[in-house]
């Protein structure tokens, strides 16, 4: 005798599971109330799987592609919004291959939580997908998900975080690709191809407001230089900031030509690090004229009588990138950092 589970599956009933629990003999041996022993015992992960459904549910993800690349007339089986979904969901989870992605989900519950035909989920349909997905379409998916993601959230965006990374590949050389270059890597794996990504994140939700994927060999300075009218053109666009808009950002983008941009712009203020080796004068400030600074790591090092690891500041003024700016020395274990701001009119 077997159980099977029936779900609908792309609008038709489909058996989703099926199982051999003995014969009729031993069902009606266990029904009786006998004990018996477990031949097997089925187990699917649950609770991961169904929290990435619960965060999917207000963005939707597989709509908002599936708007942008609709079902063909023809095409059967999971549309391009799930196979990118299921995806996802495995990537927030346990990342594997896309060759192990329908082994993978025959181990969880996902027939209970958004049934799907596993055996369809192979890394040939998934390929076969994305080439239905071109550049722009991919533009249009992204600037839907941010302004989803905007209405539901609304996070605040008067300050924001941008930091860049890459990512090294082992693509051969002679495989083409516009992006996959060899540059700085910063794993030290200098010999292998590598992706550029920047992330602009709201400071106090962390959520997203804008990405972007450049050749491994640009430097962080020039991608910068490149992106900022479009990326903040795209915040001012998704939210009502405030008066002023500040953009924490790491010396990497620092350049003479960033700064004249943001100079420009009245509304917008950055906060970056500086090589103490570029200012050796401010790194050299004696002890004596910084103070304790007022957050909750030093209260907490001063409970637990670690009052030497607190953080200091000093805060002074230079002249940095043609213009005056309001610079912030730090020393933790007497190591010092440089903050600076711009310091414009509309300035407190």
């Amino acid at each position: 005798m077997y159980v099977r589970e029936i779900a609908r599956v792309d609008g038709k009933p489909k058996v989703i599971s099926q199982i051999y629990i003995g014969s009729p003999a031993k069902v009606a041996t266990l029904a009786g109330g006998q004990k018996q022993d477990l031949d097997k015992l089925k187990v699917e992960e649950f609770g991961a799987l169904w929290l990435a459904r619960q965060i999917d549910e207000d963005i939707d993800l597989c709509g908002i592609i599936d708007n942008a690349i609709p079902k063909a007339d023809r095409e059967k089986g999971p549309s391009v919004g799930e196979y990118f979904l299921y995806c996802v969901w495995n990537r927030m989870i346990e990342a594997v291959s896309k060759n192990k992605l329908s082994q993978w989900y025959q181990r969880t519950a996902i027939q209970h939580i958004r049934p799907v035909a596993i055996n369809e989920l192979t890394s040939q349909r998934y390929w076969e997908k994305w080439n239905r997905v071109s550049e722009e379409t991919l533009g249009q998916i992204a600037q839907s998900f941010f302004k989803r993601l905007w209405d539901i959230e609304s996070p605040s965006a008067d300050c924001l975080l941008f930091d860049t990374t890459n990512y090294y590949t082992f693509m051969a050389s002679h495989t083409p690709s516009e992006i996959a270059r060899r540059g700085k890597n910063k794993s030290g794996r200098h010999h292998l191809r590598q992706i550029g990504l920047g992330l602009l994140v709201a400071r106090d939700s962390r959520l997203p407001l804008y990405y972007t994927v450049y050749p491994g060999n640009v430097h962080d300075s020039k991608h910068f230089e490149a992106i900022m009218d479009e990326m903040f053109g795209v915040v001012c666009g998704l939210c009502r900031t405030k008066e002023r808009l500040t953009v924490v950002i790491d010396k990497g983008m620092n350049s003479d030509g960033n700064y004249a941009w943001i100079d420009e712009h009245s509304r917008i203020h950055f906060v970056t690090t500086y090589s103490t080796y570029f200012a050796q004068e401010i790194a050299t400030t004696p002890l004596d004229r910084f103070e304790m600074v007022d957050i909750k790591r030093n209260n907490h090092l001063i409970e637990e009588g670690s009052r030497k690891e607190c953080l200091l500041a000093y805060r002074t003024k230079g002249e940095y990138w043609g213009k005056e700016r309001s610079v912030i020395v730090t020393s933790p274990f007497k190591v010092v950092l440089l903050a600076f701001s711009t310091c414009k009119k509309s300035s407190s």
